[in-house]
């Protein structure tokens, strides 16, 4: 196995059990203890995780960028609630815009029953998800594949983006507040998304309860440049007063 391979394995244990210890890891994968250890050194570095005596709790600190195979296992119920609710939003023959979001491709899976959809994306989940779909006309923004994330980023997505204007834009985040707003992990994904939001159309925060009241590193937006919250299920009061206040359509499972 390789040492990514490992680490990935491991980072995935961390996010389910929150702890890991050396001696059971080594015995695990069948290797040596200073090997975990190395393993546990670097995901600190990348800051993942925190090193406790004899192992390492998970960093839990919402500005992380998670790799793509974590964030994706993270609430998937929730994530296609959100799909599915999504889907009811999006009529045949619209140009639509899909970041590259974990959500995101639970919104893929749900329209492919449309006709006639154009899609943009940044992600090559999505563009691997809808390549078999007869009438699509899906479109890559371009773009520099950032490691571990299967999204496309830089000045050549920025400008791929830039050359479309489509109906509906569709983004997900890492966190959303009320007082500071929409918030991703890291400024390239961040201002990829701003660059979707200049796109035209309407504008869809696609986004699950747990992000609700958190801040990350990044800003997007204001929430106020949101048109529609779709969200797994009801929030509480307090959103509902607020998104009112700012004239946005709140849309969750019933």
């Amino acid at each position: 196995m390789l040492p990514l391979e490992r680490r990935s394995l491991i980072l995935e244990k961390l996010h389910e059990e929150k702890s890991v210890v050396v001696s059971e890891l080594s015995k695990e994968f069948e290797v040596s203890e200073e090997t975990i250890r190395r393993d546990l050194e670097k995901l600190s570095e990348e800051g993942q995780a925190v090193k406790s005596y004899g192992g390492a709790v998970l960093n839990e600190k919402s500005s992380i960028d998670l790799p793509f195979n974590i964030r994706q296992k993270a609430n998937p119920e929730g994530k296609q609630s959100i799909g599915e609710l999504a889907n009811e939003q999006i009529s045949d023959g619209d140009h639509i815009l899909l970041d590259a979001s974990t959500t995101s491709v639970f919104i893929a899976k749900n329209i492919k029953q449309k006709d006639q959809l154009t899609v943009i994306t940044n992600s090559i989940e999505n563009l691997l998800e809808l390549s078999d779909v007869p009438g699509y006309d899906i479109i890559s923004t371009g773009g520099v594949l950032r490691a571990g994330t299967m999204s496309l980023l830089g000045r050549r997505a920025a400008e791929g983006i830039g050359n479309y204007t489509v109906d509906k834009v569709f983004i997900s985040c890492k966190a959303v507040d009320i007082d500071r707003g929409v918030t991703d992990g890291n400024d390239d994904v961040a201002s990829i998304k701003q660059d979707m939001l200049a796109a035209g159309g309407k504008v869809y925060l696609a986004v699950d309860s747990t992000k609700f009241d958190k801040v990350a590193f990044a800003r997007i937006c204001p929430l106020s440049r949101v048109d529609v919250v779709i969200t797994d299920r009801k929030p509480p009061e307090k959103w509902i007063k607020a998104l009112e206040e700012l004239h946005i359509e709140c849309i969750y499972k019933k």
